[in-house]
């Protein structure tokens, strides 16, 4: 099962330990931030968003040589992760830098960040509204004066419209739920992109020389939780990424740990959250291609209350109390409802899976 996120659980949702005998328990542990890799998530996002910020500050007032200069100040070689670069530029990775040509120097220091494409945002969390939208660099010492102006020409302010998303919603989440190992990690971590260059070139995590700092911060991370149902079932929590905006799936990981520790009499059952509409198929067309992982069969869960909402009951809102004919019985209503039950079991089928 994922992770739950502080925002449902401080919201109007509540948490995420399930009901009754499958019950995650304690309870309290498992929604408030458990072992903290939800925090790991959110400073791996943040450190990447800061340094998309400094290398464009830094971009937008140096020149080429001056950029290059910061990058390798001793002229001697390049990181593993500079070469990464420079494979990806077409340029000789055993060069040294003093052996580039002008031109190469160049594309290799300079990103060129078109700053309306930039897809990374801050996150945090926490559902609050008020971080959606903000504006970076309104510091005093974040002005500069703009590359090629004169030395005489006023400097401005280096700021930037940008806003935060929930923790969950990063790109770093999915990464840890995809993950099959550490080493896989450190490769899908490097090749997030963050944004793409004027000339519409994707600039990633790799390129702006963070992607092994990303997987210090997630190395705790990559591994489960194990936890109880209130029965003693073993239960893994692990990642927690949203299915509106991510895969919405426990992780790889966990999947695997399991399966072993069942054995080929066992039984192991993971989450496809957010409904057979979107976290089943996000399991089937993207977790079970990156796993390999075929399941047996796929396990609906309907009650009667959805039932009655899909045959046409009254619509039903967050903090509002249930219409009367969610609380009373009205066969009608779940008859009617049941077509809807029987479209999610023929999409299931079509993946070639059984239904229970």
């Amino acid at each position: 099962i994922r992770q739950p996120s502080q925002g449902p659980t401080f919201g109007i949702k509540g948490g995420a330990a399930g009901g009754g005998y499958a019950q995650v328990v304690p309870m309290e542990e498992f929604n408030l931030h458990l072992t903290g890799d939800i925090h790991a998530v959110t400073a791996a996002n943040n450190l990447l968003a800061a340094a998309i910020d400094t290398r464009m500050f830094h971009e937008d007032a140096q020149s080429d040589e001056a950029l290059f200069r910061r990058l390798c100040p001793d002229g001697k070689d390049f990181s593993s992760i500079m070469k990464r670069r420079l494979v990806k530029l077409g340029i000789d990775p055993n060069k040294k830098p003093v052996d580039l040509t002008p031109e190469e120097a160049s594309a290799f220091a300079r990103l060129d960040f078109d700053k309306s494409s930039i897809t990374w945002q801050r996150v945090l969390d926490t559902c609050d509204r008020h971080l959606r939208k903000i504006t970076v660099g309104m510091s005093k010492k974040e002005v500069i004066r703009p590359r090629g102006s004169d030395k005489d020409s006023p400097k401005i302010q280096h700021n930037r419209e940008t806003g935060f998303d929930i923790t969950v919603a990063s790109e770093v989440m999915a990464v840890l739920a995809l993950a099959t190992s550490l080493a896989d990690m450190r490769e899908k971590l490097g090749n997030m992109v963050v944004g793409y260059s004027n000339t519409r070139q994707p600039i990633t995590a790799d390129d702006l020389g963070c992607g092994g700092a990303l997987t210090v911060l997630m190395k705790d991370a990559i591994m489960p939780t194990l936890m109880q149902s209130a029965e003693r079932t073993p239960v893994l929590v692990h990642a927690g990424p949203f299915a509106n905006i991510a895969t919405g799936n426990s992780s790889i990981v966990a999947d695997q740990i399991a399966l072993k520790l069942a054995g080929e009499d066992g039984f192991v059952v993971t989450e496809a959250g957010f409904g057979a509409d979107i976290g089943m198929e996000k399991f089937f067309n993207i977790k079970c291609r990156a796993s390999g992982l075929k399941p047996k069969c796929a396990v609906i869960v309907a009650t009667v209350r959805a039932l009655k909402m899909h045959g046409g009951g009254p619509p039903v809102s967050a903090g509002r109390p249930l219409a009367k004919e969610y609380c009373e019985e009205n066969i009608d209503l779940v008859t009617k409802g049941c077509c809807n039950l029987v479209k999610h079991i023929q999409n299931a089928n079509k993946f070639g899976v059984n239904v229970v």
